[in-house]
């Protein structure tokens, strides 16, 4: 790596709020001293919290997504939740409240956690899990987020599932699904399984956007079997 790559790499880390960097020690297996040693960044601060990750966003202005956007989405909920639900990014209504999921997709997921917690006899409410999107910031026309505004936003999202430190992690919909398992399959061969970001749980399952159109009832099944299975490994 360039002395100029390795400046921009820190000047990116730097403005994800992301002070601490350190080198591997030296081991008898690594290569001698004279090869180039990596700069390796830490994820995210010691004692990480919410506040301080909201703190380090500040009025974000690290992707062309600011240019379009209203108020930052940042997440909400239990900041001790068990269960996390990653989304895509803010719509329109999100956008304009500051607030993730309160739009009609919003009211579906609503509908769908304290429906499907209340048939299985699961004392739970929407509060009382997390909410957050993969990108803070409305993609103008809600397009799917850029391969590089979900790097530069996704390193905030990943602080705020290890600052949380839930039993379970569901994602919504295939952006989520990329941005937390790195995958290019689709939300149909993904979903009904478990799988694993770090050492964390992961359930994908589709978004509540794509249960809202009418020619997708086999899918809104197939979602409600998947958020029972979630509910059940976390609750019980």
């Amino acid at each position: 790596m360039t002395k100029d790559e390795v400046r921009r790499r820190l000047e990116f880390y730097q403005d994800l709020g992301i002070k601490t960097l350190y080198r591997r020690p030296a081991t008898s297996h690594q290569p001698p001293a004279t090869a180039p040693v990596p700069v390796i960044p830490t994820l995210e601060p010691a004692h990480d919290t919410l506040p301080m990750i909201l703190s380090d966003i500040g009025d974000c202005t690290r992707c062309r997504l600011h240019e379009g956007r209203n108020k930052i989405v940042f997440g909400a909920g239990n900041e001790q939740a068990r269960l996390v639900f990653v989304g895509e990014g803010p719509g329109a209504d999100e956008d304009q409240q500051g607030l993730p999921f309160v739009g009609r997709a919003g009211q579906l997921l609503t509908q769908m956690i304290e429906g499907t917690a209340a048939k299985e006899g699961i004392p739970l409410k929407r509060p009382d899990v997390y909410i957050c999107n993969v990108v803070k910031c409305r993609p103008p026309e809600n397009r799917t987020p850029q391969p590089d505004e979900m790097e530069i936003c996704g390193q905030f999202l990943f602080r705020q599932l290890l600052a949380i430190r839930p039993k379970a992690i569901c994602a919504l919909g295939s952006t989520a699904a990329k941005a937390l398992l790195g995958t290019k399959d689709g939300v149909t061969r993904l979903r009904g399984k478990w799988h694993q970001w770090r050492d964390l749980p992961v359930m994908v399952t589709y978004h509540p956007s794509y249960l809202l159109r009418p020619y997708n009832q086999n899918a809104k099944k197939e979602a409600w079997e998947d958020l029972k299975k979630v509910l059940h490994f976390v609750y019980d």
